[in-house]
């Protein structure tokens, strides 16, 4: 027998052998596969050429298998089985509507958006499970672009061709001060004496700091070094402490201190003539296979009203 011959059977093959043993007869197994009974015999040869040895023969008694039929129909049986259960486990996947999906998140949607969405989105859907890794918004979209997760909220939008970037939630950015800052009595400030107070800044890579620089830039041509900066911290809670604390102001998003202003721990005071807006964004990887359960939670992301 040949090794290299042997690998050349094939399934068909294989579903003929069983079929020839079922029925019992090469017209009948014939019709069960749908086939001539040429085409069946020729099945039943192309095997034996691939095993080097006959499978099964012929008498008045009717159809029986040599000891090497019988070998290979034991195992055609369970090769034929694992393929079927292969189909339907694959078949079952795609009509499940549960699952793990595994995301990235920068500070704004990971800590102020996504919690209240989530607990929205249980409520009808217990069966899909999320994972998220904040991270500033460079980081995580990185996330993305290596496969460490599969989608991503980030407060910028991407310019990496292998992305695919939609438009969920708008934000804007806010001037806040603390409650015993000059500045809460007023109605507006300039760009000017915004140049003068101790500002508290965002790290480097984060898209509110990335947004606020853009305004600078494009308004008045103005960068940070420019400020009185006091120091720079490396999250949106961290900077609404160091406010509310008297150390500085700070532009942070209107998501991340709207239940401090409401609560009169910090004031929100509009810069003169300008406002700074932006879009929160879902990313994938265009090549990304979207599941049902994957579907739903998109779906459900881009209806949320935050």
């Amino acid at each position: 027998m040949s090794i290299d011959h042997f690998k050349n059977i094939t399934i068909q093959q294989m579903e003929a052998i069983i079929a020839l043993v079922e029925e019992g007869s090469f017209s009948r197994a014939a019709k069960k596969m749908l086939l001539s009974q040429p085409a069946l015999t020729k099945n039943i040869k192309n095997a034996e050429d691939c095993l080097g040895a006959r499978l099964a023969n012929r008498s008045s008694a009717g159809i029986s298998l040599t000891p090497e039929g019988k070998i290979l129909y034991d195992y055609a049986r369970r090769m034929v089985r694992l393929r079927d259960e292969a189909k339907e486990k694959v078949f079952a996947l795609r009509k499940e509507s549960g699952g793990n999906i595994y995301l990235s998140a920068s500070t704004i949607p990971a800590t102020y958006i996504l919690p209240r969405a989530l607990n929205d989105f249980k409520k009808t859907n217990a069966d899909i499970h999320i994972y998220i890794k904040t991270a500033d918004s460079e980081e995580a979209m990185n996330m993305v672009l290596d496969n460490e997760v599969e989608m991503g909220f980030i407060g910028k939008k991407p310019f990496n061709k292998k992305l695919a970037a939609e438009i969920l939630w708008k934000d804007r950015l806010v001037l806040i001060v603390s409650k015993d800052h000059v500045w809460c009595k007023k109605k507006s400030v300039t760009l000017a004496e915004l140049l003068n107070e101790p500002f508290v800044v965002r790290e480097k890579g984060s898209a509110t700091r990335e947004l606020f620089e853009s305004f600078l830039k494009k308004s008045r041509s103005i960068n940070l070094s420019q400020f009185d900066i006091c120091c720079e911290l490396g999250s949106s809670e961290a900077i609404k402490e160091a406010v509310i604390a008297g150390l500085g102001v700070s532009v942070i998003s209107i998501h991340a201190v709207s239940r401090e202003l409401s609560q009169g721990l910090l004031c929100e005071v509009p810069i003169r003539g300008y406002q700074m807006e932006r879009n929160f964004y879902l990313i994938y990887r265009h090549q990304f296979e979207v599941r049902l359960f994957h579907k739903k939670f998109i779906d459900f992301a881009k209806s949320y009203i935050p």
